[in-house]
């Protein structure tokens, strides 16, 4: 068996060389078995390898194959729904805790790129844009809630010729700026966390799909052609988990999302984005973009609901591009790819157990590169016995989408237009 090739994307083409991972073949042990070679996996690995526990990762594909290796590549803090709505809605028990934590999971991953020397192209910075002033009020908002729950530095800028100096487009009235932002190559930090866990003593079995979970002390995770025994397990699937646990894809939507990749831009893309910041809207069906290392403009945006690949990626986000940067018009496509991430009818991620040593994470919702690092650390702290932060996740309530998983895609993309219709209209 081999791994199912890297999506056609920028990424794959520039990963650096990582050794073959054989699947798994015949019967081990370990402390903790997980299931998935994504961010979260690799986080929650690295927890629980760096405290001495023998940890083997079963992935279906490859290391960083399905969102982790192709998402749009932003540090971007907080969660799909922000805490003034978790407070609102839960109560302020329920968000204090989670707002302690919720500029945490980009401090988790710098302190892996450091601590490890993992080559990502990691750069700071990152903007939040407003199309209108009607959206610049929101970035207002955000700036006060953020500061609120102790994130300081966050600057306004709304004079145009300020927003120039940051970026060459017309398209934005106003920009929030936050230092502590960032942009990195996702697929190499997913292979660089990758060698540090088998540095750690872990091991990494691809091409391994899981076919079913054993209840029981131990666990038994049964693939194709082996098992790993294991005191605990941690479920880290995502939007690639399929039908393996029925309970969580019950109460959770793959989507898609849609990346470009230009040729390198020279000495334009410098004046497209002066400052090397990553930047995304504050929309609700967001653009995000950002330069690459070695200068192109790397451009995503849309959600197909149910995670149906569209034909021809390019056709629905060069306009986006174009319209925010004009000078991109003639600009030449090399890559354009399609990613899925989990969403959750409330936007929030699900953590929890499916039995007393069998833990489960998913649904980041679009907010997934911190969280991601964010509850990988989480984990480790609940299976070693401090499940205080984990807790703050698994009471949030979770309910299926409104007519089960046959009307969940329709029902969803008809509630999207009228968010679309209000973006459009400015409000």
């Amino acid at each position: 068996m081999v791994p199912a090739p890297h999506a056609p994307s920028y990424y794959a083409h520039s990963a650096h060389a990582a050794p073959l991972r054989p699947p798994l073949n015949g019967t081990i042990d370990a402390d903790v078995c997980i299931v998935g070679a994504g961010y979260t996996g690799l986080s929650a690995g690295i927890a629980l390898a760096e405290a001495g526990k023998r940890v083997v990762i079963l992935e279906q594909s490859s290391v960083g194959w399905g969102a982790s290796g192709r998402n749009g590549g932003q540090i971007v803090h907080s969660y799909s729904r922000d805490l003034d709505v978790i407070e609102a809605r839960h109560g302020a028990a329920v968000a204090e805790p989670l707002g302690r934590m919720m500029f945490e999971g980009a401090q988790v991953l710098r302190e892996r790129v450091a601590k490890y020397a993992i080559d990502c192209d990691l750069k700071d910075g990152g903007i939040f844009a407003a199309v209108n002033d009607a959206k610049a009020k929101g970035l207002v908002e955000q700036k006060a809630l953020w500061e609120r729950w102790g994130h300081p530095g966050l600057t306004l800028v709304d004079r145009p010729a300020e927003v120039r100096k940051l970026l060459g487009t017309d398209r934005y009235s106003a920009l929030l700026v936050d230092p502590t932002g960032g942009h990195f190559h996702p697929l190499n930090l997913a292979l660089g966390e990758a060698a540090a866990l088998e540095r750690l003593g872990g091991t990494i079995h691809e091409a391994s799909g899981v076919t079913k979970i054993e209840r029981g002390t131990p666990a038994v995770v049964h693939t194709a052609q082996g098992q790993v025994r294991a005191r605990q397990v941690i479920v880290a699937c995502n939007a690639y988990g399929g039908n393996l646990e029925p309970k969580l894809a019950s109460r959770s939507m793959p989507c898609g999302t849609q990346v470009i990749a230009t040729a390198p831009l020279g000495a334009l893309a410098d004046e497209l984005i002066p400052s090397d910041y990553c930047v995304e809207d504050n929309n609700f069906l967001l653009d995000y973009f950002r330069l690459s290392a070695d200068k192109r403009m790397i451009y995503g945006g849309g959600v197909v609901y149910g995670a149906r690949d569209p034909k021809e990626v390019e056709s629905l986000i060069r306009p986006q591009m174009v319209k925010t940067f004009p000078q991109l018009q003639d600009a030449r496509i090399e890559f354009g790819w399609t990613g899925n991430f989990l969403l959750t009818l409330s936007r929030l991620p699900q953590v929890g157990t499916l039995a007393p040593n069998i833990f489960f994470s998913q649904g980041c919702s679009g907010h997934g590169v911190t969280f991601t690092h964010l509850i990988g650390r989480v984990l480790g702290e609940a299976l070693q016995g401090d499940t205080t932060r984990f807790d703050a996740f698994a009471r949030l309530p979770h309910h299926p989408f409104p007519g089960g998983r046959l009307l969940r895609v329709p029902f969803t993309a008809m509630g999207a237009l009228w968010y679309q219709l209000r973006d459009q209209l400015g409000v």
